[in-house]
C-alpha cells in the first residue's frame, strides 16, 4: 500500500503529527524523507471517503480516524471488492482539510514517481517553511 497526499501539509503532517501537541522536528527527521509527484497512466479508481461516500458504505469518519484496526479492517474490504478499486481517497486523521490517498499494491504499475529531492532541499525549502508555520511546528537539534 502507498500513502500519498494531494499536497505536501497533508503528507507531512500525516507522517510529523502524529503525537499531537508534541509540534517538533529535527532536520535530520526532515532530511530523511523525500517528496515526488506521482503521475498516473489512467485515473485511477478510488473509493471516496472524502463525503457521502461514507454513508453509502453505512459507516462515518470514526472509520478513518478511530484505531488504526479498524480502518485496515474497511481496507481490506473495499480491497476485497468485487470491483477493484485501486485504492480509497481520504481526508487526512491529522487535519481534514488535506486530502489523501492510500494505492493498494495492484495498482502500482499505474504510476510513474519523480523524486523531488528530500524536505531540505533548497528548492523544496520555501514549501517546507509554510507547512512549518501551518502546524506551528518548530526545529529541534
Amino acid at each position: 500500500m502507498l500513502y500519498a497526499a494531494e499536497t505536501l501539509d497533508g503528507a507531512f503532517i500525516e507522517t510529523f503529527g502524529r503525537n499531537p501537541g508534541l509540534n517538533t522536528v529535527s532536520a535530520r527527521q526532515l532530511s530523511q524523507r523525500s517528496l515526488a509527484r506521482l503521475d498516473v497512466t489512467r485515473p485511477l479508481r478510488l473509493v471516496d471517503l472524502t463525503g457521502p461516500g461514507l454513508a453509502r458504505l453505512g459507516t462515518t469518519a470514526a472509520m478513518l480516524a478511530g484505531r488504526h484496526r479498524r480502518a485496515q479492517v474497511w481496507s481490506r474490504a473495499l480491497w476485497s471488492h468485487p470491483d477493484r478499486p485501486d485504492g480509497i481517497l481520504y481526508r487526512a486523521r491529522y487535519d481534514p482539510s488535506c486530502i489523501c490517498v492510500a494505492i493498494f499494491d495492484r495498482a502500482e504499475h499505474l504510476l510513474r514517481a519523480q523524486s523531488l529531492g528530500d524536505l531540505v532541499t533548497p528548492a523544496n525549502l520555501i514549501l517546507l517553511s509554510a507547512t512549518l508555520r501551518r502546524y506551528d511546528f518548530s526545529l529541534r537539534p
